[in-house]
C-alpha cells in the first residue's frame, strides 16, 4: 500500500511538469502564428503594390507606344502619296476612273482606316470608300490646313456620329499649283476597341482638352472631370468602385481599405497629349488575404492536432493498431484478388499470343502476296509491249529486230524469275550475300525496263550520270527494282500533266545520292508515305507497297529513302547509299 502511495507521489510532479510545459509551448506557438500572420501581411502587401504599380506601368507604355507607332507610321504616307504621278495626273487632267483604285492598291499596305483625295473646291473625288465620292469637305480642318501649309498637318475632328476622326493632309502640287488635297485618315479606334476588352479604364485627351479615345463612349468629347461625374469605369474596375462613395476625387495612390481605386498618368509623346489608366488594388487584398488564410489555417490545424493529442493519446493508440489490423486484413484480401486476377489475366495472354502469331502470319503472308504481284506488274506490261512490237516486226519480216525483241522478253522472263527469289528478303532481314555494284549500271538497266513506258507517255527524261564508277556494296537487281519503283511512281504522278518531265541525278562522293524528281502535283501525307498498304491512287491502280518495299530495300543496303516537295512542283526521292570505301571503313 505504501508503495503504490509512493509511486502515487513520485508520478504527480511528472504530471504537473508536463502540463506547464505543455501550456508554454502552446503560449509560443500562438505569439510566433501573430507574428508571423503580422509580417507576412506587411510585406506581402507591399510587394504585391509595388508589383500592381509597376504593371500599370508597363500597360501604360506598351499602349502609347502601341498609339505613337501607328501615327508615325501613317504619317509619312501623304508625303508619298502627293507626289505620286497617277494621282497628280488625275487632278491635272480631272479624270478620276482609276484613282479609287489606285488608292485601294495603298490602303492594305499602310494599314489606314480610309485614304481620300479632294479637289480644289474641297470635294472627295477618290476614296477607298466609294460610298464617300463625292462629299464636300472644305469646311473639315484637314482640308483648310493642307491647303494652307506646305508640309503634312495632321488634324482632328469631332464627327457627327459621336468618336473622333483623326487625319494627316498635305496638298498635291504640281508646277507651283496647288491641285488638292491628300487625306490619311488613321485608325485610332482600334486601340480603343482593344482596350474595351481589359479590365482597366484607360482615356486619351488633348492637351488640356477633351478625351477623344476612352474605353467608355459616353466619355468621348468631355473634359476628365465632366466624364468622370457622368458616368464611372465599366466592367471589373466598376465593381472596385462601389468600394467608395466618390472614387474622383481619391488621390492617385488610393489604397485597399476602403479606397480601391488608383489613377495613373502619362504623357504621350505626340503633340502633348495624355493617358490616363484607372485600375484596382482588390486583386492585392485577394491575394494576400490568401497567403493569410494558409497561413491561419495551418497554425489552427497545429493547435487542433497538438490539443487531440493530449486528450486523446490512449484513444489514438487503440484505434491505430486496431485500423492496422483491418488494414492488414483488408490488404491480404486484396492481395488474394489481386493473385487470381493476374493469374486470369496470364491465361488471357497466352491465348492472345497464340492468336496473334497465327495472325502475324497470314498478315505476312498476305503482305508477300500483294509484293509479288506488284513487282511482277512492271516486267509483264514491259513483256506485252515488246511481244507487240515484235509481232508487228514479223509481220513486216524484220527477223533481226524481231529476235531483238524477244531476247528483251527472255530478259525480262529471268528478271521475274529473280524478283521472285530477291522478294522473299521482304520477310527477313536484308544484308546477305552482297556483292561491288556500279549504280549507274543498276539505273540503265531499271531505264531499260520502264524505257515502253517512258516513251508511250511522251514522257521527257533527263539524266545525268557521273563518268567515273560509283560503286557500292549491294544487291544490283534490288537496286534496279527501287529505281523503277520510284521511276513508275513519278510517272503515275505526272499523269495528269501536259508535260511531263522527269529528272534522275547520279552523284558520287562520301556517298551515293539518287535524286529522282517530277513535276507533277507533289505529296500530301509525307508521314504515311512509306507505310505498307498507304497509296493515294485510285483502287486497282496500285496496292502501296512500291514505296514500303524500295525504302526496306535500302535500308537492307545500310543507306536511306526520303522524300519531300519540290520548291517549285512536283517530289522528290532521295536515295543515299553508302560507297564501297566508306562500307569497308565501318566494318
Amino acid at each position: 500500500m505504501s508503495s503504490v502511495t509512493e509511486n502515487s507521489e513520485t508520478l504527480a510532479p511528472r504530471v504537473v511538469n508536463l502540463s506547464w510545459r505543455v501550456r508554454i509551448a502552446l503560449l509560443t506557438i500562438f505569439l510566433i502564428a501573430v507574428a508571423t500572420v503580422y509580417f507576412t501581411n506587411q510585406l506581402l502587401t507591399a510587394r504585391f503594390t509595388q508589383s500592381t504599380l509597376q504593371s500599370v506601368q508597363l500597360r501604360l507604355a506598351l499602349y502609347s507606344g502601341n498609339m505613337v507607332s501607328e501615327l508615325q507610321r501613317n504619317s509619312i504616307v501623304p508625303r508619298l502619296l502627293s507626289s505620286d504621278a497617277e494621282l497628280v495626273g488625275a487632278l491635272s487632267s480631272r479624270d478620276y476612273q482609276r484613282t479609287s483604285q489606285r488608292l485601294l492598291s495603298f490602303v492594305d499596305e499602310i494599314g489606314a482606316a480610309a485614304i481620300l483625295l479632294l479637289d480644289l473646291d474641297g470635294r472627295v473625288v477618290a476614296a477607298t470608300d466609294r460610298n464617300r465620292l463625292g462629299e464636300l469637305q472644305r469646311n473639315l480642318p484637314h482640308f483648310v490646313e493642307a491647303a494652307r501649309a506646305s508640309e503634312t498637318v495632321f488634324t482632328t475632328h469631332k464627327m457627327d456620329a459621336g468618336g473622333y476622326d483623326f487625319a494627316y493632309s498635305r496638298r498635291v502640287v504640281a508646277n507651283n499649283k496647288t491641285l488638292g488635297v491628300i487625306v490619311v485618315e488613321v485608325d485610332l479606334r482600334k486601340f480603343q476597341s482593344a482596350w474595351a476588352g481589359i479590365s482597366d479604364a484607360v482615356i486619351v485627351s488633348l492637351p488640356n482638352g477633351p478625351i477623344v479615345l476612352a474605353t467608355e463612349k459616353t466619355w468621348i468629347g468631355l473634359p476628365e472631370e465632366e466624364a468622370l461625374a457622368l458616368r464611372s469605369a465599366p466592367s471589373a474596375i466598376e465593381r472596385a468602385i462601389r468600394a467608395t462613395q466618390d472614387w474622383t476625387a481619391l488621390p492617385a495612390d488610393a489604397y485597399v481599405q476602403g479606397r480601391a481605386v488608383m489613377r495613373r498618368e502619362l504623357r504621350v509623346p505626340f503633340r502633348g497629349w495624355n493617358m490616363v489608366l484607372f485600375t484596382t488594388y482588390g486583386g492585392i487584398r485577394q491575394r494576400v488575404n490568401a497567403v493569410l488564410a494558409l497561413e491561419i489555417m495551418g497554425f489552427s490545424i497545429l493547435f487542433t492536432l497538438a490539443f487531440y493529442q493530449l486528450s486523446r493519446q490512449t484513444l489514438t493508440r487503440a484505434l491505430f493498431f486496431q485500423q492496422e489490423s483491418d488494414d492488414l486484413r483488408q490488404l491480404n484480401l486484396r492481395l488474394q484478388r489481386e493473385i487470381s486476377e493476374r493469374q486470369k489475366v496470364e491465361k488471357n495472354l497466352q491465348v492472345a499470343e497464340q492468336t496473334l502469331a497465327q495472325s502475324s502470319k497470314l498478315a505476312a503472308l498476305g503482305e508477300m502476296s500483294a509484293a509479288v504481284s506488284h513487282e511482277l506488274n512492271q516486267p509483264l506490261a514491259a513483256m506485252k509491249t515488246y511481244l507487240a512490237g515484235a509481232k508487228l516486226l514479223l509481220q513486216r519480216k524484220r527477223m533481226d529486230e524481231a529476235l531483238s525483241s524477244f531476247q528483251r522478253i527472255d530478259d525480262l522472263i529471268g528478271r521475274m524469275s529473280a524478283i521472285t527469289r530477291q522478294l522473299k528478303s521482304y520477310a527477313r532481314k536484308g544484308g546477305d550475300d552482297l556483292v561491288p555494284v556500279d549504280v549507274r549500271v543498276a539505273l540503265n538497266g531499271a531505264l531499260e525496263i520502264m524505257e515502253p513506258q517512258l516513251k508511250s507517255r511522251q514522257v521527257f527524261l533527263s539524266t545525268s550520270l557521273p563518268s567515273a564508277p560509283v560503286m557500292i556494296l549491294g544487291d544490283q537487281l534490288r537496286l534496279e527494282q527501287v529505281v523503277v519503283n520510284l521511276l513508275r511512281n513519278a510517272l503515275d504522278a505526272t499523269s495528269m500533266i501536259d508535260t511531263p518531265e522527269i529528272e534522275l541525278l547520279l552523284i558520287g562522293g562520301e556517298t551515293a545520292t539518287l535524286t529522282v524528281r517530277d513535276n507533277g502535283e507533289g505529296i500530301s501525307d509525307l508521314d504515311d508515305l512509306f507505310e505498307p498498304f498507304f497509296t493515294t491512287k485510285k483502287p486497282g491502280d496500285g496496292v502501296g507497297l512500291g514505296l514500303a518495299i524500295s525504302s526496306g530495300i535500302v535500308s537492307d543496303l545500310g543507306g536511306r529513302l526520303v522524300a519531300r516537295n519540290s520548291e517549285q512542283s512536283g517530289a522528290v526521292f532521295e536515295v543515299t547509299l553508302p560507297i564501297i570505301d566508306n562500307y569497308n571503313d565501318e566494318d
